[in-house]
């Protein structure tokens, strides 16, 4: 893959917004505050870039970050730009899921979101080139562009080597199941602690197609990473390869007036959409995408798009947790590149549009080596044509909720029963652990959505209880709160929408209510009269219930400004901005 041309000179650039007059206070000012970093004088006159860093030492996701930073500090100035590091909160989901029951960490996106903009637009830098790691880095560095609409390039720097790819028994992801199972029916504590001792060999994100790898592919298919950036081996020459490629694409925005917005149009969202689909990617991806198209102004209804297009993308790849091979064999038989190129007939018809290095999709797709039939596939030999993400809509979920499917997926694709509702994980585990969930009911766990949580609850554990009970696939399950992808056997629906806290029917309905599912069809209901279920009084979480306030702080921010989950969960927009008209159209959209 050539790189983008290079700047001739620094004179050759198109005016920057950082370049104030020099007799100006602000110019001198930053003159006398960048002298003792090292600034030059005529470095003062280079385009001025943020390098976004989410390094920190919780989690072995960001600890070769500031390496990468180094990296790309010599690269950019031998180029010509002056790069300034700046860096923003950055949580793991294993480990800052532990204050306030992991509340924190979906809220955690649009604060880096934030953190990005306060900095960048604070300081009226020109453009940022982002190191991705964790789940909420990329969709809040791609919200951030969109946002901000100056020269961005996202870096998706990497996933680790795992114990599964070293011949070992785990990787991150099965430490998590199985120390769900653990902590529930008890075990062999030293063969657990063996497993986590092993399980991760080196930085990076989660070995497996979870959130992290998926919103990696997700910059690369809007065309805001070079590509062949994704899936990649962090630290490996292929990484590499990509920090110094997305560099120079850096430098041939700035030249070129290539902006995010320019970039994340419609149909890169579509597109995003069909290959999320077609690897059986994170259900995160939807309310992330729907996110990114808000920032941007886009006036697209991902949930719907999820929902419509999972019928006829079919399923290419089966990737850890969906399926048997490693995300190292997706990076092996050509990544996001190459599933592009098997599914050009269903992209967007504007496969001419642009991407931050100014090759157009479909020169990259000419560029990408063709499937091996075996880990990636061809539209006529797919693994499957049942959707891996299945969008429901109904009585029960107005604007949306979600399903994953495993890989293969042998059904049932239709469950109704009685609801048994719980307003807790522990409510739900106890009650399970005493028989008192019986096969045919539906498990209802409510009040843990965005605004009841606040910040979506994460239920697996109730889920794991089932399956440890012998009753997955033998009960459904409703929840306005989310779920691993790990746990997608039986019939499992999640992220209902409105959520039991805003007024949703979830919030309405009562035990014993008969409650349909059905994935075939993408409905879910509550068999209810609707004048009955109107004049229900309104939910209210009952108080043995209501989760421990915390210090009083972002949460409550959070919970005061965050919009639906038809709006991407972003926070409350702007009045007057075309991201405020975009929510206000999501929002009020009725079940189609």
């Amino acid at each position: 893959m050539t790189s983008p041309s290079m700047p001739d000179t620094p004179t050759t650039w198109p005016p920057m917004r950082s370049n104030f007059p020099v007799d100006s206070m602000r110019s001198l000012a930053r003159r006398a505050e960048w002298k003792p970093l090292g600034v030059t004088p005529e470095q003062l006159d280079w385009p001025k870039v943020a390098i976004v860093n989410t390094s920190n030492d919780l989690a072995a996701c960001f600890a070769h970050l500031d390496e990468i930073v180094m990296v790309l500090k010599e690269e950019l100035r031998s180029l010509g730009v002056l790069p300034l590091e700046i860096r923003t909160s950055a949580p793991s989901d294993f480990i800052t899921s532990v204050g306030q029951a992991g509340r924190y960490v979906l809220p955690a996106r649009d604060l880096i979101t934030n953190d990005i903009e306060v900095m960048v637009e604070g300081a009226q830098l020109d453009g940022m080139i982002c190191l991705s790691s964790c789940d909420k880095t990329t969709p809040a560095h791609l919200m951030a562009a969109g946002r901000l609409n100056v020269p961005t390039v996202i870096i998706p720097c990497g996933y680790q080597h795992s114990g599964l790819a070293a011949d070992g028994s785990a990787d991150i992801e099965e430490v998590f199941l199985q120390a769900s199972y653990h902590s529930i029916r008890g075990g062999d504590q030293g063969q657990m602690e063996s497993m986590a001792d092993t399980a991760i060999r080196g930085p990076g994100v989660c070995a497996g197609l979870a959130t992290a790898n998926s919103m990696h592919m997700i910059a690369e298919v809007l065309g805001m990473a070079v590509s062949g950036a994704a899936p990649v081996r962090a630290g490996s020459e292929p990484m590499w390869d990509s920090v110094r490629r997305s560099a120079a694409a850096l430098v041939h925005a700035l030249r070129n007036g290539i902006r995010p917005r320019d970039v994340i149009t419609t149909g890169a969202i579509q597109d995003a959409v069909t290959v999320m689909l077609s690897v059986g990617a994170s259900v995160n991806t939807i309310k992330h995408l729907q996110a990114v198209a808000v920032e941007a102004g886009l006036d697209i209804d991902v949930w719907e798009a999820f929902r419509t297009q999972g019928r006829r993308v079919p399923l290419l790849a089966s990737i850890r947790p969906n399926g048997p091979h490693l995300v190292e064999d997706l990076e092996d038989a050509g990544g996001t590149a190459t599933i592009l190129r098997e599914l050009a007939p269903l992209l967007s018809p504007a496969t001419e549009r642009i991407t931050v290095t100014g090759e157009t999709l479909a020169e990259r797709i000419g560029a990408a080596q063709p499937a091996d039939g075996t880990i990636i596939r061809g539209l006529d030999d797919p693994y499957s044509t049942q959707p891996s993400i299945v969008v429901l809509r109904g009585s029960l979920a107005a604007t949306g909720s979600v399903s994953k499917r495993p890989i293969p997926d042998p059904g049932p694709y239709t469950f109704t029963g009685p609801a048994r509702i719980f307003h807790s994980r522990e409510e739900g585990i106890e009650a399970v652990a005493e028989g008192r969930v019986q096969v045919g009911d539906v498990v209802v766990l409510r009040g843990l959505g965005l605004e009841g949580g606040p910040g979506m609850g994460f239920v697996s554990g109730l889920i794991f209880a089932l399956e440890g009970a012998g009753l997955a696939g033998q009960v459904g399950f409703v929840t306005d709160g989310q779920y691993s992808g790990l746990a997608n056997s039986g019939v499992m629906v999640g992220e209902v929408s409105p959520e039991a806290a805003t007024g949703g029917a979830i919030g309405l309905i009562q035990d014993g209510d008969p409650i349909a599912i059905d994935l075939q069809a993408g409905t879910l209901d509550v068999l209810v009269d609707p004048e009955v279920l109107s004049a229900r009084p309104p939910f209210r979480q009952p108080e043995e219930h209501v989760p421990d306030a915390g210090p009083v702080g972002y949460l409550d921010l959070y919970r005061s400004a965050v919009q639906p989950l038809a709006c991407g969960a972003v926070l409350c927009p702007r009045p007057g901005s075309a991201a405020q008209a975009v929510c206000a159209a999501d929002a009020g959209r009725p079940a189609s």
